[in-house]
């Protein structure tokens, strides 16, 4: 590290803790990517905690000439939130909001996700106005700062229109409240001549009639190319100014700390109707017209309009497009425009509809109009626009990048500008891009599969870039840049699109911030006019070094095979989830569900860093690189990667990392290792083990009888950090046995059986020495399913059987399926070949069953009870407050509503923790790395507290131990809940 980063490092280590700071190789690398196409790799990257760091940081920067680039989510797709300099990370520590009484206003700081903003607000009937695709990942900071806006906000509802104040860091280190009277008042005195310059600034584009209606024209529609002109001609304020100018500035003059926003009304009544037509030209000729709509409260009729080409209707299998390709020898020119309208009364509704209807009567097409207001049907619709992006980027070629541009049109140019663009991008030979996007707002994305591996793709990309800055900006004057941001993509364009007037007074903006250039250097400003073809991301294939290993092991044919034979497994990995995987265009949308998404390395960071691994294995030329990257990824990356998959359920193409990291314990397991052996005999010997281990599970428990549990946490917690023993809690459960004379018990009488498989877990461990609940589960469940007057049927030679989810989360996926086929083989023949239904009690158990086994049906308990027991038993629901934890792998199954719906019929005040995914224990990673269930629950103890909640319920017996520890209350399986608050109902 050069000296002057020495210097920056040891003076920011005394107010910054080390473990926010990082300048390993490997985390370097990681925060190098964000969801754009280009990388840098910073040379320090800080996790900061306050406004009190940020300050600081930016004075040392300052004082020593240091560049510094701000991120939040890294969702942004132009290169805004990546440096080679000094990173400052402002998301998991960034969340504190508050809101107004009346919910009309609204506080945030930068690290709130838009989604969970709209969360807050939901109880208010109000919503956060800006609405990009990104929402549901994208942090406010980022949102704001690069005044990124989607569907329905336009730009009458954007955040330049929405903010009302600001809170900064300038680039001194000076902190700024632009909606408190004390601070705007002492920034006067210190920085008298900054003030000045903006009323210069202001006063000199008032005195120029030309840039004035110019700036006026270019905002009429969403532009964020460049920085944000508009408030010099909406504001007089100095200070209202400012803080608009923040707006669109990508982090290149000052640090949002706060934003203080007014939000919007969400409007209850809704309705959506897909509406087709064979021409794109008609189809924007619609849009122009239903964009002149208004009702009698002077509102737009028409809330959103989506144009969705020939292209993206087909890369999403739409139903009228098959039907259409059918009957006709051009597809091309179908278009579909999907649009929505909102309303406060179902009257009021039904009004607009009959005026849209009226409105596109005047078109021609292809199918009658129909709106409906359902939102199981107008969701199917918002399903289909959704999933443009994942299958055209999915179906990429391999080792290609999905780059996603946006144009916007005056709406008057609407329909030939469409077209023209829709023929300039075939004319560059991009065969599989499509166009769609926010026709009311004339904001188009086109979606282009990319390569950049040889310089005829760069110049080939070069030279449509140029054609779409003569089409938009010389031909129809609009905006190259209008609602992603400027970023590095578009910095050559500013002064082509803007003109010299404009680009000199953004020049001298910057100046004022900025005056030294050390906030996010090449981001708006370049003057580098390559500087958009440089830096491209790199994007390895997984699976290369497999395919070449197959080869020479003469195998070219069997690629896609899951072939694990002894000498060779850690080669024959399972092609189809590594092809997933390279699809990932690390937008980063998976990280909202990520566990250890700001602990260690996020899911995203995991397949980058496993890509750069691949990269310097194929290529054979770095030893030394690969073998300190593989080092630093076996804690970060592997090791606190719980495995569970829900990233799966936010990233665009379902892609699960935590099969990548089943893979790689795979790779670290070969056949023939010690630890493979280990496995093998303990999967052998499985009744063995689980006796051994009851002793163990005694002995713990007497220890804590009489050392008491400060003394055991204290000594066990020692020897965890001294010897990696597991670490023990007051929530381990003493050992439990299933007496024989249990597993013998029937009730000939009852028609109605169940083949009960309880988890080994819970074969294994009883209760906790404090536990709420007198039963250990099995004895529970099996008075339960009594209760409701079912024959409980065990499998045969239960001690040896397990799903074979614990071999599976080490990586010995053969040994797991071969205890799968053990299991599956014992509960066919329970269930009388599938006619009895199967319970397990343990949702991550049943999860991999249900995965692998599919000749019977399976269910967990809240599944089982809701489906089976509901009708037997009679409910009295308890007025008493419960907690309830939805498991990842109730999540991944589709059963999480199933599991409150029952808990809701046993209490009147059921409550769900917010922002508690994965509870990180993964069936033994609690023990093995407590840091990372204690780091997954954080937020979970305070909302139990501020409810006085005193027991909580699930159906993962680790879970629970888990969130027993880290809430603060016992957590049992929601079976406890049903039967306390049930009786039997009387049978026919």
């Amino acid at each position: 590290m050069k000296d002057i980063y020495t210097q920056f490092l040891n003076e920011a280590s005394s107010f910054i803790p080390q473990d926010r700071i990082y300048t390993d190789e490997l985390r370097r690398l990681a925060w190098g990517t964000d969801a754009g196409f280009y990388r840098l790799i910073p040379q320090i990257v800080i996790r900061s905690d306050n406004e009190e760091e940020v300050s600081q940081l930016l004075r040392l920067a300052d004082r020593l000439g240091l560049p510094v680039t701000f991120r939040a989510a890294g969702t942004s797709l132009s290169g805004q939130s990546i440096s080679d300099s000094i990173l400052i990370v402002a998301g998991k520590h960034w969340e504190k909001y508050s809101i107004t009484p009346d919910g009309e206003q609204i506080t945030l700081q930068p690290g709130i996700i838009g989604q969970r903003v709209n969360e807050l607000l939901a109880p208010y009937g109000r919503k956060f106005a800006p609405d990009p695709a990104s929402v549901k990942s994208a942090m406010v900071g980022g949102i704001v700062m690069n005044n990124a806006s989607g569907m329905n906000c336009g730009t009458h509802a954007n955040s330049d229109k929405m903010m009302l104040s600001a809170r900064l860091v300038m680039a001194d280190g000076t902190v700024l409240d632009t909606g408190d009277p004390v601070s705007r008042a002492a920034f006067e005195v210190t920085h008298r001549d900054f003030i000045r310059g903006i009323c210069h600034l202001r006063d000199r584009i008032h005195a120029n009639p030309k840039l004035l209606e110019r700036i006026r024209y270019k905002y009429a529609i969403k532009n964020v190319t460049g920085l944000n002109l508009l408030p010099f001609i909406r504001f007089d304020d100095p200070f209202d100014i400012i803080a608009h100018l923040m707006v669109g500035s990508e982090g290149t003059l000052a640090f949002l700390s706060q934003v203080t926003m007014r939000t919007e009304y969400d409007y209850p009544c809704k309705a959506s109707a897909m509406v087709y037509f064979t021409d794109i030209r008609e189809a924007c000729r619609a849009v122009v017209a239903m964009k002149k709509l208004s009702n009698a409260h002077d509102e737009w009729i028409v809330k959103g309009a989506e144009l969705l080409d020939y292209k993206s209707l087909s890369s999403v299998d739409d139903p009228v497009y098959v039907k259409y390709k059918g009957e006709v020898a051009d597809p091309s020119g179908l278009t579909a425009i999907l649009t929505e309208t909102k309303a406060r009364t179902p009257e009021e509704l039904y009004q607009d509809i009959a005026a849209i209807e009226q409105a596109l009567a005047a078109f021609q097409t292809y199918i009658p109009v129909h709106f409906t207001d359902k939102p199981e049907e107008y969701g199917k619709f918002w399903a289909i626009r959704s999933g443009i992006f994942p299958s055209v980027g999915g179906t990429r070629r391999p080792g290609t990048t999905c780059l996603i541009e946006d144009v916007a049109f005056h709406i008057e140019d609407l329909p030939e500008a469409t077209a023209a663009l829709q023929q300039l991008i075939a004319r560059h030979g991009y065969d599989d891009a499509c166009i769609y996007g926010h026709a009311l707002e004339g904001n188009y994305h086109f979606i282009l599969n990319q390569s950049f591996a040889t310089q005829a793709e760069v110049d080939r990309y070069e030279a449509l870039m140029e054609d779409v800055k003569t089409l938009v900006v010389d031909k129809y004057d609009g905006s190259l840049k209008a609602e992603h941001g400027t970023g590095r993509n578009m910095a050559p364009y500013v002064r082509y699109e803007w003109g010299d007037e404009a680009y000199e007074v953004m020049k001298a903006v910057k100046q004022l911030f900025d005056p030294k250039g050390l906030l996010n250097p090449g981001v708006i400003f370049n003057d580098d006019p390559k500087c958009h073809l440089k830096n491209f991301k790199p994007l390895p294939l997984l699976n290369e070094e497999v395919r070449m290993k197959n080869e020479e092991l003469g195998m070219k044919d069997k690629g896609n095979e899951d072939k694990r034979t002894s000498g060779d497994s850690s080669f024959f990995i399972l092609h189809s989830t590594l092809n997933k995987i390279n699809r990932c265009i690390e937008c980063g949308f998976c990280e909202v569900n990520c566990l250890s998404c700001g602990f260690t390395l996020s899911s995203r960071q995991r397949i980058v860093i496993q890509r750069e691994l691949a990269r310097l294995r194929q290529e054979g030329d770095n030893p030394e690189r690969l073998a300190l990257l593989e080092k630093q990824y076996r804690y970060l990356g592997n090791q606190t990667c719980a495995g569970d998959g829900l990233c799966s359920l936010s990233c665009p193409m379902g892609i699960n990392t935590g099969d990548l990291t089943h893979l790689i314990r795979q790779r670290l397991l070969p056949p023939g290792s010690s630890g493979y052996k280990a496995g093998d005999y303990a999967a052998r010997h499985f009744a063995g083990i689980k006796g051994s281990l009851r002793p163990v599970l005694t002995l713990a428990d007497t220890a804590h009888a009489i050392l008491g549990t400060a003394a055991m946490s204290r000594l066990t917690r020692g020897m965890h950090n001294l010897l990696g023993i597991p670490q023990w809690t007051p929530a381990m459960p003493k050992a439990y046995k299933i007496k024989d004379e249990e597993q013998r018990m029937k009730h000939e009488e009852n028609t109605a059986k169940v083949v009960y498989f309880p988890s080994c877990i819970n074969q294994t461990m009883g209760l906790a020495r404090k536990s709420p609940v007198e039963q250990a589960l099995v004895n529970k469940m099996i008075a339960l399913l009594h209760k409701a007057g079912y024959e409980v049927i065990f499998p045969k030679n239960m001690e040896k059987l397990c799903c074979g989810t614990i071999w599976e989360s080490k990586g010995m996926m053969d040994i797991a399926d071969r205890k799968t086929r053990e299991l599956e083989d014992a509960l066919w023949e329970a269930s009388q070949q599938g006619r009895y239904p199967v319970l397990c009690d343990q949702s991550p158990c049943l999860h991999r069953m249900r995965e692998t086994i599919h000749r019977m049906k399976l269910y967990e308990p809240a599944e089982f009870i809701y489906t089976f027991l509901r009708d037997r038993l009679t409910f009295t629901p308890i007025d008493r407050p419960v907690a309830l934890h939805i498991t990842c792998s109730m999540r991944k199954m589709g059963l999480a509503n199933t599991l409150i719906a029952l808990a809701r019929l046993c209490s009147t005040q059921v409550f769900v923790p917010e922002e508690v995914g994965c509870c990180g224990f993964a069936g033994d990673r609690g023990f093995t790395h407590p840091e990372l269930n204690a780091y997954a629950l954080r937020k979970l103890r305070p909302q139990i507290e501020e409810r006085n909640i005193q027991i909580g319920y699930s159906n993962s017996r680790t879970c629970e131990i888990g969130l027993t520890t880290n809430s603060g209350i016992p957590y049992v399986s929601i079976a406890y809940l049903v039967d306390e608050c049930t009786t039997p109902k009387k049978q026919n």
